[in-house]
């Protein structure tokens, strides 16, 4: 009795296997082709580029699963180019010159080389190089996909020859129909009845977090542990779905009223001085597929709001909580986000920042002609200081205080207050240095 292994199961081992519904709804044109419309969209460069068949050395910045790979072989299709794809992990000095080699040769007949290197941010100095003179004189069109910023991980004199695309993930709108298309087409489930509901395709969709592989990965996965009916129909239920993501799936919209609850209800719990409820609505929002980055802005924004100058090491933690996710992501940086949230949450508060702008913001408004003080106003002309702009003014490092006695708002305003601070954590501080400096300015006595 023969044997197999889960490597002869694989479709490269075992052609009788189908393809991952990935590979096997690859699109093949660009009416197939999802997302990206900033470049692809009509009128935009990269479509012109192609209508026009002249397609530069690029390299294609973005994250994972948004169809890098797939946009370079729809342009060596369109382009009739040959299409030569390297891989950082195989690709030696020796075989990239051999290939160039053959494009050189094929030059000469008339036949363009598309060579696609993904993760070329992976290659080292010298198999970067090895492209270069390839590149500058037209043998070759390089097309380099990175997740990594290119100004730091591809050569100056390479990059220099390349255009720079930047493709965004894919929003969850653009996912679902991509599930969709994929359960009624021929090359995906078209051939059988899948009952699923569109709820649960948004899940999926929201869970894929913008990675078109994953989402058709995970799609594939819940239909072939679908419950088959006699009739010989798939059905998907909730409860299938959560087994294949290996968690609930909260049918949670990034775009809908929840995630803009659950937003509300975290920063209210940490407002409240309340760290396991904001904890808890934390990982509500992760779990549910958030992006980790959305919820460390908001942390950012909170710090200076509920927090300003009562801790001023809330916006510090708050940004250097940002600055892990976007390190990490995810799950790694679910702790980092933790840590900043029970931070904030027990911290002094005061909204006096938030208070200042927003009466400042009305009076601005309200007052956008009002001129400003011929005192403070910058005379780089002697036309200007014969108006006498600057006139009266004085540098505050001059004096022994570093305070000048002048007023530097409008004259209709010119006894108005913003800022009032409290006398919460280290912003009682500021409070008393802020009474001195208003006296002081008034005619009052030294600091």
């Amino acid at each position: 009795m023969e044997q197999f292994s889960l490597f002869d199961m694989q479709p490269e081992h075992n052609p009788s296997l189908p393809a991952p519904l990935a590979d096997r709804m690859r699109p093949e044109d660009l009416e197939d082709y999802i997302g990206q419309d900033h470049l692809l969209g009509k009128g935009k460069i990269l479509r012109q580029m192609l209508e026009r068949d002249m397609i530069p050395s690029m390299i294609f910045w973005g994250p994972p699963g948004v169809g890098k790979t797939t946009l370079a072989r729809i342009i060596a299709n369109r382009t009739k180019s040959s299409f030569v794809n390297f891989s950082a992990v195989t690709s030696g000095i020796k075989e990239i010159k051999e290939i160039m080699k053959q494009a050189d040769e094929a030059k000469v007949y008339g036949t363009r080389t598309l060579c696609f290197v993904d993760e070329i941010h992976r290659f080292n100095k010298a198999q970067q190089d090895a492209f270069l003179p390839y590149v500058e004189k037209g043998s070759i069109t390089l097309i380099g996909a990175t997740t990594e910023n290119p100004s730091f991980e591809i050569n100056a004199a390479l990059l220099s020859r390349c255009k720079v695309f930047v493709l965004k993930e894919l929003t969850t709108a653009d996912l679902t129909t991509m599930l969709v298309h994929a359960l009624h087409d021929k090359r995906g489930f078209g051939g059988s009845t899948v009952h699923m509901e569109e709820a649960l395709l948004s899940a999926i969709a929201s869970f894929a977090n913008g990675d078109a592989r994953t989402a058709l990965n995970t799609l594939e996965m819940a239909v072939l542990n679908g419950e088959i009916s006699s009739d010989g129909s798939i059905t998907v239920s909730e409860q299938t779905l959560e087994q294949c993501l290996g968690k609930k799936t909260f049918l949670y919209d990034k775009n809908g009223e929840e995630h803009y609850n659950l937003i509300s209800a975290l920063h209210k719990s940490m407002r409240n001085s309340d760290p396991d409820a904001a904890v808890y609505w934390l990982a509500r929002m992760l779990e549910a597929g958030e992006d980790p980055l959305f919820i460390a802005r908001r942390l950012i924004r909170f710090a200076s709001e509920d927090i300003g100058l009562a801790d001023n090491q809330a916006l510090l933690t708050a940004v250097a909580a940002y600055q892990a996710c976007h390190f990490n992501g995810m799950p790694e940086c679910n702790l980092n986000l933790t840590q900043a949230v029970v931070y904030l949450s027990l911290a002094p508060r005061s909204n006096a920042l938030y208070r200042a702008y927003e009466t400042a913001r009305i009076d601005a408004r309200n007052q956008l002609a009002e001129p400003v003080p011929l005192n403070i106003r910058n005379a780089p002309t002697s036309l200007m200081e014969e108006l006498h702009y600057g006139e009266g003014y004085v540098y505050a490092h001059d004096t022994r205080e570093k305070i000048a006695r002048m007023t530097c708002l409008p004259e209709s305003l010119k006894d108005r207050r913003y800022y009032l601070p409290t006398e919460e954590g280290t912003e009682k501080i500021w409070k008393e240095r802020l009474e001195q400096s208003r006296t002081f300015r008034l005619g009052g006595e030294s600091v």
